[in-house]
Parts: C-alpha cells; sequence; structure tokens
C-alpha cells in the first residue's frame, strides 16, 4: 500500500482551513488550560477526600460504564492535582504550538489524553460540574485532536464536524427558548435576563436599564443569530464565514454582558473556526506561507486518511439522537447521549427567571447570638453586598457561587449541610473560594442561610445611594446549626 495518496488531495483534503485548524486547536488549548487550572484551585474543596460531594463515595456507588474516569480507578487529592497539572501543561503546549510542531499523531495523542483527562473530572463532578460547557469543552477537544498538525492537510470531513458542533449549539440554544419561554415569543425576555441572570458583570446594570426597544431588538437578534443564521454553515463558502463572524459578534455581547465561564468563548473560537483562510486573508492581509486555498495541501499520509475516516463516521453515526432531539418538541438541554459525551445536545435559558433570589450565608461568634452579632460570608462573583458592583469572572468560572444560584430553584442536596460544617470548621480550603471570610480564620460557633429578593438599583435610587441593588429579606432556609459535640461530629440545632 503507497504510504500517502496523493489523488485524495482535491476532495478529501482542503487547502482553505490552516488557519481554522489553528484557530481551533490552540483555542481548545487555552480552554483546557483554564480549566484545569480551574480543577486544581476548586475541586478537592468541592469534590475532593474531604469535600462537599466526595468522589471516592460517588465512584462507590455509580459505575465506571455510567461515568467513565481514571478516578474510578482510585482517587486522591494528590492523584487530582498530578491530573490538574498535566492539563495545564499540555493545555499551555497546544496554545504555544509544541506538539503541532510534530509529527500529526502527536498533536491527536496529546489532545485526547486532555480529553481524556478532563472527561475524568466531569464525569465525577458532580452537581459542581453539571453544566453545559463542561460537556462542550469535552467534545471539543476530541474533535479537535483529530485535525492532527499542519503536517498532515486538513480533511474537509472535519471540516462538515465542527461545523456540525456549532449547528448544534446555536440552533439548539435558539430552539429551546422559543419553545420554552413564552417570553422568548413575545419578546420580553430580556427584561429580566440581565437582571436575574446567575452571574451578572459589570455592565449588566446598565445592560438591564437600556430602553425596552432595545431588549426588544436583543431577542429578535437572538432568535435571527440562533434559528436561521446556523443554516448558513451548509453553503457554499463565504456563507459559513459570514455565519461564524456573527457568532463572534453575538457571543461577544454576551461576554460584556454576563459571565457564563468559557461557554461564550467556546463558541467565539468555533464560530472563527468557521472562517476560510480566503476570508482571512480578505479580513487581516498576509497569512503565514502556505495558508489559502491557492495552496497545494501536503500528501494524506494512509494511517491518517483511515483513523480521521473513521472517527468522522463513528461522530455520524452517534449524531442521530443529538439530531432527533433538536427536531423534538421535548427536545432536551444540556444533554449527552453516551458516556463519552463525544456527540451532545445543548441549549440554554429555556426558561427566563422573573425574580432574582439569593442565598446570604452568615455566621457569629456569640453563643447566644442577638440580630446584630451575624456576618455574612462575602463570595467571589454571586451578589452580596447591595454596594458591590458585579464583578467580571468569565471566563473563570466559580462553581460553588454558580450552583448557589440554583438553590432557590429547588436544586438543594447533601452538600449543604456539608458546606455550613466546613464554614463551622473554617476549613481553609473551602474559605479560599469566597472573597472575605468575616472571621479571618476563626470557628464560629454558630452559621445558617438566609434567602433575600434582589433587584437592581433604579437610576435614582443608585445616585442617591452608590448601590447596585436593593434587597429584601423572605426567609431563613437553613436555621442557625453548629458543631455537634456528641462523637461522630455532625451539625446540631
Amino acid at each position: 500500500m503507497p504510504e500517502q495518496l496523493g489523488w485524495l488531495d482535491g476532495w478529501w483534503a482542503s487547502a482553505d482551513y490552516d488557519v481554522a485548524r489553528e484557530v481551533l486547536q490552540r483555542g481548545v488549548g487555552a480552554l483546557l488550560c483554564l480549566a484545569f487550572l480551574q480543577a486544581l484551585g476548586q475541586f478537592r474543596p468541592l469534590l475532593g477526600e474531604h469535600g462537599l460531594l466526595p468522589v471516592p463515595r460517588f465512584t462507590a456507588r455509580v459505575a465506571f460504564r455510567d461515568a467513565p474516569s481514571l478516578f474510578h480507578l482510585r482517587y486522591s487529592d494528590r492523584l487530582l492535582v498530578v491530573v490538574g497539572g498535566l492539563g495545564v501543561g499540555g493545555g499551555a503546549a497546544i496554545v504555544v504550538g509544541l506538539p503541532q510542531a510534530g509529527p500529526w499523531w502527536v498533536t491527536t495523542a496529546v489532545l485526547l489524553v486532555l480529553w481524556a483527562g478532563y472527561l475524568s473530572v466531569v464525569s465525577v463532578g458532580q452537581r459542581f460540574y453539571a453544566f453545559g460547557w463542561e460537556t462542550l469543552l469535552c467534545e471539543l477537544a476530541f474533535l479537535a485532536a483529530w485535525f492532527g498538525s499542519p503536517a498532515v492537510p486538513v480533511p474537509f470531513l472535519l471540516v462538515l464536524a465542527a461545523r456540525w458542533l456549532l449547528f448544534r449549539l446555536e440552533l439548539g440554544a435558539g430552539l429551546i427558548k422559543w419553545r420554552g419561554d413564552p417570553a422568548w415569543r413575545d419578546l420580553t425576555a430580556l427584561d429580566y435576563h440581565h437582571e436575574t441572570q446567575p452571574m451578572p458583570g459589570p455592565l449588566s446594570w446598565h445592560a438591564h436599564h437600556l430602553p425596552r426597544w432595545w431588549h426588544r431588538a436583543e431577542v429578535v437578534g437572538n432568535h435571527v443569530t440562533q434559528l436561521l443564521v446556523p443554516w448558513l454553515l451548509w453553503l457554499p463558502q463565504p456563507l459559513p464565514s459570514v455565519a461564524g463572524g456573527v457568532v463572534v459578534l453575538t457571543q461577544g455581547w454576551l461576554v460584556l454582558t454576563g459571565n457564563f465561564a468559557w461557554l461564550n468563548w467556546a463558541a467565539i473560537v468555533l464560530g472563527a473556526a468557521m472562517v476560510s483562510d480566503d476570508v482571512w486573508r480578505a479580513l487581516v492581509g498576509g497569512l503565514a506561507p502556505g495558508a489559502g486555498s491557492g495552496a497545494v495541501p501536503p500528501p494524506v499520509p494512509v494511517p491518517y486518511l483511515v483513523t480521521a475516516t473513521l472517527v468522522v463516521l463513528l461522530l455520524a453515526a452517534l449524531s442521530v439522537r443529538p439530531a432527533l432531539n433538536l427536531a423534538s418538541r421535548h427536545q432536551k438541554m444540556n444533554a449527552n447521549f453516551e458516556p463519552l459525551r463525544l456527540v451532545n445536545a445543548y441549549g440554554a435559558f429555556g426558561s427566563v427567571t422573573r425574580r432574582r433570589d439569593e442565598v446570604i450565608l452568615e455566621g457569629t461568634l456569640a453563643d447566644r447570638p442577638g440580630p446584630d452579632d451575624w456576618r455574612e460570608y462575602a463570595f467571589r462573583g454571586k451578589p452580596g453586598d447591595v454596594g458591590r458592583r458585579p464583578p467580571q469572572v468569565a471566563p473563570y468560572h466559580l462553581r460553588l457561587d454558580w450552583v448557589l444560584w440554583f438553590v432557590p430553584l429547588g436544586a438543594s442536596g447533601p452538600w449543604i449541610p456539608r458546606l455550613c460544617e466546613r464554614l463551622l470548621e473554617a476549613d481553609p480550603a473551602t474559605l479560599r473560594l469566597l472573597r472575605l471570610d468575616p472571621f479571618d480564620g476563626a470557628r464560629p460557633r454558630w452559621v445558617r442561610m438566609r434567602l433575600f429578593r434582589y433587584r437592581y438599583t433604579t437610576r435614582d435610587e443608585r445616585r442617591r445611594s452608590g448601590d447596585w441593588w436593593v434587597r429584601r429579606e423572605l426567609e431563613v432556609i437553613v436555621e442557625p446549626v453548629r458543631l455537634s459535640p456528641r462523637p461522630g461530629g455532625g451539625l446540631a440545632r
């Protein structure tokens, strides 16, 4: 068998997506580097041996086939640090292009190792990793791996696979909105969203106070971008490039007005990867030598031809259920249909929250606390102090802050009393997840959890008070608890 099949260059291989490959792989490498870095900082207090939802308890009751992970073999906080450190290093190597300088299989192997490592983290991450962008990053990493290196041409079949991913991401989000909440159909969704989204950003207050006609225009623009523009991906160039550019621009607006971890940035990477080399040349001028449709792609090695084709056939077979999900009246949002998370369903904000309720955690050093003895714990991202401007935290993902947003919506669990217990113990790892410990490392005698209704200040209220929020108490959702003096510990009232 010949080592190279040059006769495939005209149809299987493409010379118009060399820049797209660089954008996709280096962008995914940056996202993986960030994701593993977050795991190093947050995984152990949330999911480690003494975390709020310990991994060993999870792996004891959930089979490997349902949650494939290296940590099924053995979990330790030290092993997590090793996996996280290798992930950060591997992601950074992809960003600077070290694996891409070698044969195609080196880049593929590095990205597959990163995919397997992050899948291992996500599979055991439970509530703290139950976000659509975790699955999206797993799928992106697996797909990017098979683009190989500049030593081989870009297979047009993989270009189509990347378009299929962006198509599902955008159309799935558009359909779940249209089918879900009537506020998206009557164009009122953005009257609420900037105020009630899980993690507002520095410009969210200003976006909320834009005129109502602007909010209507935002919703119409969302529908056009997510329900109509994705279909351009299946037409000849330059229309897929136009679709990718629209995604980049609209996701940029979401970056400015909210904090959605790396979801928007992953979509921006995908959108930019839709742009052909010819369009890049028209936009920014000279590209690297060899980039563009006028260049002759390198020959196709037989092992790469066979491997990439088989991968695309696998992805096509796994796409049946996600495709049916898009067409279903009972569409699932952010769902995976097989444990390796290779082809998934996406969507966001199928329903819009009309009111903002926030969980506030408090503690006290007093044995018999009065109303003025309680001190509030401050979180890094979620609203608390009404005078604090919402910060910019994305693409960093504050997992505890996000999960607390879901508590008023009914998403409780055993991690809540464990969080109270860790605060009572003044656990250093848990306290590092917060912005401010009001007791400077001392153990409080009691902690409690209260629920407040938040809304943005009006322009007049902000001028008078300087505050960004107004809040009022609704109820105490966890009555004051303390560490039990009985053997075995636990909480007591």
